[in-house]
């Protein structure tokens, strides 16, 4: 028999999202995220104590209850990554909710989630970027979606946007000048250059548009005339990195990744890489360093005589 939350759990979950967004930004698709790790803790303790619990024992959960938790994960088969997700916003809510309650959720700060390597970052080489911007543009016959194509993708890598940033340009953002003002993640603002190929096509683009982007509407828009779905980038990259041999990890994110790697490799400012990717912590754009330490460390196997 399924249990439901109680009334004073599920509140306490939708203020505590409500201060997330209030407090700290937070998107809609982290706020989704958020929520349905802490839903999903809230109605495995219901399940575990027998019946729903009210804020008072959430208050008294303790390390039997997060060792429980982690062991059913892990029966799971939820991957060592997904658990450090889950657990870091069961946190964010415990230490919300003992603010709030006035008690100290230390059985639950003091769980630690497994160890998992971090992911690099896999951008494209220089070359497939270029030969991808290339034939990005062949896979339409209709004119304008064609240069839509090729806009957005060349904005995702000339630019460093995310793809959501991209998608949600609107008429404000116009006519392209040299920079772009983008609200990234957590509302927050940066100042992004715009190279000459990004602001020549996302023009073509406007110029071949059918459809009105007077008004105040994301300026990329799906054959319909709605607005342009993320899932449709992501199926426009498959075909191509099908069509050009590409790895999997070729996607629309791939390209900022790219952007970032090729500024760096090419003597770009750590710090001023962090600040054209938006990245609120330094140690996220770090990550790039190490790229480009493996590709070191790959050219210099291949070329040095006493390598290997």
């Amino acid at each position: 028999m399924s249990l439901a939350l109680s009334p004073a759990a599920r509140d306490a979950l939708e203020h505590w999202l409500i201060s997330q967004k209030a407090l700290k930004g937070a998107s809609a698709n982290t706020l989704t995220a958020y929520g349905a790790d802490v839903r999903d803790f809230l109605v495995f303790l219901t399940h575990h104590q027998g019946g729903p619990q009210g804020l008072a024992p959430l208050t008294q959960v303790g390390i039997s209850e997060m060792r429980s938790w982690m062991a059913r994960l892990r029966a799971e088969e939820v991957g060592a990554r997904s658990v450090a997700r889950k657990l870091s916003a069961v946190k964010s809510f415990y230490r919300w909710l003992g603010e709030r309650q006035g008690f100290e959720p230390t059985a639950v700060l003091s769980a630690r989630a497994p160890k998992f390597e971090k992911k690099l970052p896999r951008p494209l080489s220089v070359d497939a970027a270029r030969d991808l911007l290339d034939t990005v543009g062949t896979q339409s016959e209709t004119p304008w979606v064609a240069a839509r194509d090729i806009a957005v993708m060349t904005l995702l890598y000339g630019c460093g946007l995310r793809i959501s940033e991209a998608l949600g340009m609107t008429p404000a953002h116009l006519p392209i000048g040299e920079v772009l003002r983008i609200v990234g993640k957590g509302g927050k603002e940066r100042i992004v250059p715009v190279i000459g190929p990004a602001r020549d096509a996302v023009e073509a683009y406007l110029r071949l548009c059918p459809f009105d982007l007077s008004q105040n509407a994301p300026i990329f828009r799906g054959v319909r005339g709605g607005t342009l779905s993320p899932r449709i980038v992501q199926q426009l990259m498959a075909r191509v990195r099908l069509q050009l041999g590409l790895p999997a990890t070729a996607t629309p994110h791939a390209l900022r990744h790219s952007f970032a790697t090729h500024l760096l490799a090419a003597g770009g400012d750590l710090r001023a890489i962090q600040e054209l990717l938006g990245h609120s912590s330094l140690s996220t754009t770090q990550a790039y360093t190490s790229v480009d330490t493996v590709h070191l460390m790959d050219a210099y196997n291949k070329a040095h005589p006493k390598a290997g």
